[in-house]
């Protein structure tokens, strides 16, 4: 396990996005395409709407979750080790 604190990690998060541009007009611009993409020109359904919310959420989710190893062995037909792979931290 991780030593790292995901609230810590979330309240140290900067934003990339143009909607955390300091230029009104850049977060201006990037609410109206996003606004664009979503104006229905046919009925969008509940699911849809969830849909966008949920990609908008997406990272903030992600760095509240613990940190994950994956550790892949592989052995031969003799059952001796033919790779081992690690990822993540130790």
């Amino acid at each position: 396990m991780s030593d790292r604190n995901a609230l810590i990690e979330l309240a140290n998060f900067v934003g990339r996005s143009p909607l955390a541009a300091p230029d009104m007009k850049v977060r201006n611009k990037a609410l109206s395409g996003m606004t664009e993409r979503m104006l229905p020109r046919q009925k969008r359904s509940v699911g849809d709407l969830l849909g966008v919310v949920m990609a908008l959420s997406a990272r903030t989710r992600r760095m509240a979750l613990d940190p994950v190893s994956v550790e892949i062995d592989v052995f031969a037909p003799g059952g001796k080790r033919a790779l081992r792979l690690n990822l993540g931290q130790d």
